[in-house]
């Protein structure tokens, strides 16, 4: 019993060395181009924030970015890495442990005379900041002065890849983090997709004493599991295959269960699924704080005017401006424990 246990361990801390390897890879990405200098008209470059003073802020603009976000894949992300307002420099809790669940059936009697049994929990403290992010664009005034509405136009194009980005990076870092299985729901009458996942579910549950109580499936994940139901050719399985997302969460006793329908250019002519055939299981709260057992966090920090998002404008010369948008943000898996992920053929 001894040496299994000692097996169990060792297997644990290499799983978790592979999954910080693969976590460390992910925030190590860039997801913007590089450039040193300015392209030409329309072209979007990294933010070189030396390049921003209080008086190239544009409050009317960043008024309607932040309204903006509404619709660009941000209730994704709030799903995904759920909002933790923070200060540029700040300290939060990661869990790499289950002592929370540790139970002894008499750890609790105190001798006669004797003290209670001490505990302990240990959950690192880590010191994070803010990372600052931003995109901009270079625009010639011949280019853009019969658009009056160009600036509003360029801010909403800035935001939405900013968000993306920012989906694209909680996902691989889930990804990264997850225990993987891989399934096949390819049409075959064997396959019951939703027993996986309630299978894969109650796993992460024991595995981490927190249960996953949000569900990602990408469109390829999503359309084979309705192909599949269908395949059974039974009633149960053709009332499975048109199950909401809403109906879903209820059957798998989870909060949320969301479609990523993002996509994002690989080329000028192709574009790919941000989770194409990946399923992910994990646990986020929203409201949630920097102490939370929770997966994964997308902490931020407000800009100068107080909001999450800032918008500048600038000329560079008598008929070339630039316009950017700015943000602070640092997604983070806080705890590895209980990620799950269904890789689907």
């Amino acid at each position: 019993m001894k040496r299994n246990t000692q097996l169990a361990l060792q297997r644990g801390a290499l799983l978790k060395a592979q999954h910080m390897a693969q976590i460390n890879a992910v925030e190590a990405m860039s997801m913007a181009p590089t450039a040193s200098q300015l392209g030409p008209h329309g072209h979007i470059v990294e933010l070189n924030a030396d390049l921003l003073t209080e008086g190239t802020v544009r409050e009317s603009l960043t008024t309607y970015a932040v309204g903006f976000r509404q619709g660009t894949y941000l209730a994704d992300l709030e799903i995904l890495a759920p909002g933790v307002p923070v200060a540029r420099r700040f300290d939060y809790k990661e869990f790499t442990n289950s002592e929370a669940f540790y139970s002894e059936l008499s750890d609790d009697l105190r001798p006669i005379g004797g003290d209670f049994k001490e505990v302990e929990y240990t959950a690192k403290e880590v010191t994070g900041k803010t990372e600052s992010r931003g995109l901009m664009v270079a625009l010639d005034y011949d280019q853009v002065k019969d658009d009056p509405n160009w600036e509003t136009r360029y801010t909403g194009m800035l935001t939405t890849r900013l968000v993306l980005n920012k989906l694209r990076r909680a996902i691989a870092l889930l990804s990264a983090a997850a225990t993987n299985d891989a399934k096949a729901w390819d049409g075959g009458a064997g396959a019951d997709p939703d027993l996986d996942v309630i299978t894969a579910i109650q796993t992460a549950h024991t595995a981490s004493g927190v249960m996953p109580n949000r569900v990602a499936f990408g469109p390829t994940a999503w359309t084979k599991r309705a192909l599949a139901h269908r395949a059974q050719n039974s009633a149960g399985g053709f009332a499975s295959a048109s199950l909401t997302t809403e109906a879903l969460a209820a059957l798998l006793a989870v909060d949320s269960v969301l479609r990523v329908e993002a996509r994002y250019s690989t080329s000028s002519t192709a574009k790919a699924e941000v989770l194409a055939n990946l399923v992910l299981m994990y646990n986020a709260l929203s409201g949630a704080t920097v102490e939370d057992p929770s997966n994964i966090k997308g902490f931020w920090s407000p800009c100068s005017n107080g909001q999450q998002l800032q918008v500048h404008r600038w000329d560079i010369g008598p008929k070339k401006y630039c316009l950017a948008v700015e943000h602070y943000e640092l997604t983070k898996i806080t705890s590895t424990l209980g990620i799950r992920k269904l890789t689907v053929s």
